[in-house]
């Protein structure tokens, strides 16, 4: 029997973990800001704890007996940027995992693995060439981000911990991730593609991402970065096409760059980024995904 403890349990992602893992008899517990409330959205958690990540470190009695902790906890990068919003997206991640970490050093009792979430905004744009785990670290605001993110995280090994990296791509699923943002349009049959359609799109069915999750937590022999992304990265002009079909659908309103620079501000700059993420290491340590191409993903949600 292994205990989890999840951070982040409550949202897209997270209350899908913990689901998985009660399915596979873990016992799972969890941390919230507010208890109460997340107690009434997570069926499959055994205990949740009060935990501020940005001021506290974990409560006493949360890793007791746990073997991994899942965290997953961080605000949003979606919706239109300005200083405060850039706040809570690097604090969220980076205070929140400062704390997580400095639990452990006070801890008697000490996980055995660490998965971190972090993302593939930490590679910048690649325009046509692929990046792998083994690509260096772009130099915009979410790379720098994601460095310090995983800068935190790391410092767990100094205990003795097993620490990975999930560094996950745009996530395809009903509820939330990149659908919630892009299907109203489309179902009205106003969609289109974005900027100039070229830029190279790194997406992954949230199946996948809970599989790799549950993959590196199982092997002990993984450790850093995996890419939580497809093996068949698209253009956006060929997303927009397959989401189309899939829909039955026309897709014949593009949306320019300058338009989404009006509507997102600075997170339009993201949004059009070209990434093409392949889950090179991924694969090599066994996983195997569930929804290898984007039409058998789309079909699967839609």
């Amino acid at each position: 029997m292994k205990n989890v403890l999840v951070t982040g349990a409550t949202g897209f992602i997270g209350s899908r973990v913990c689901d998985a893992l009660r399915e596979k008899e873990y016992t799972v517990n969890a941390v919230s800001r507010d208890p109460e409330r997340a107690r009434k959205k997570l069926n499959s958690v055994n205990e949740i704890y009060a935990w501020n990540p940005d001021t506290e470190q974990l409560p006493s009695g949360a890793t007791t007996d746990v073997n991994t902790v899942i965290h997953l906890a961080g605000e949003t990068i979606a919706g239109r940027w300005n200083a405060e919003k850039k706040r809570r997206i690097r604090d969220s991640r980076v205070l929140s995992t400062r704390n997580l970490v400095a639990s452990f050093a006070s801890s008697d009792t000490k996980p055995q693995t660490l998965i971190c979430a972090s993302a593939i905004g930490l590679y910048g744009d690649s325009g046509d060439e692929n990046f792998t785990e083994e690509s260096p670290p772009g130099t915009d605001f979410l790379a720098e981000v994601c460095q310090e993110w995983e800068t935190e995280s790391q410092k767990a090994s100094e205990y003795g911990i097993r620490v990975v990296w999930v560094r996950i791509g745009l996530v395809l699923g009903i509820g939330g991730g990149l659908l919630e943002q892009v299907l109203p349009p489309f179902k009205m049959g106003v969609g289109g593609k974005l900027g100039s359609g070229n830029q190279w799109m790194s997406w992954i069915h949230v199946d996948d991402v809970i599989g790799i999750v549950l993959h590196a937590m199982d092997n002990d022999n993984i450790e850093g970065a995996l890419n939580a992304t497809a093996p068949s990265p698209v253009r956006n002009i060929e997303f927009t096409k397959t989401l189309g079909s899939v829909l039955g659908k026309p897709t014949i309103f593009p949306v320019p760059t300058f338009g989404l620079k009006i509507m997102m501000g600075e997170f339009a700059n993201f949004v059009v980024l070209s990434q093409s993420v392949l889950p090179e290491k991924t694969e090599a340590c066994g996983y195997q995904f569930q929804y290898p191409t984007l039409e058998s993903a789309l079909k699967d949600l839609l």
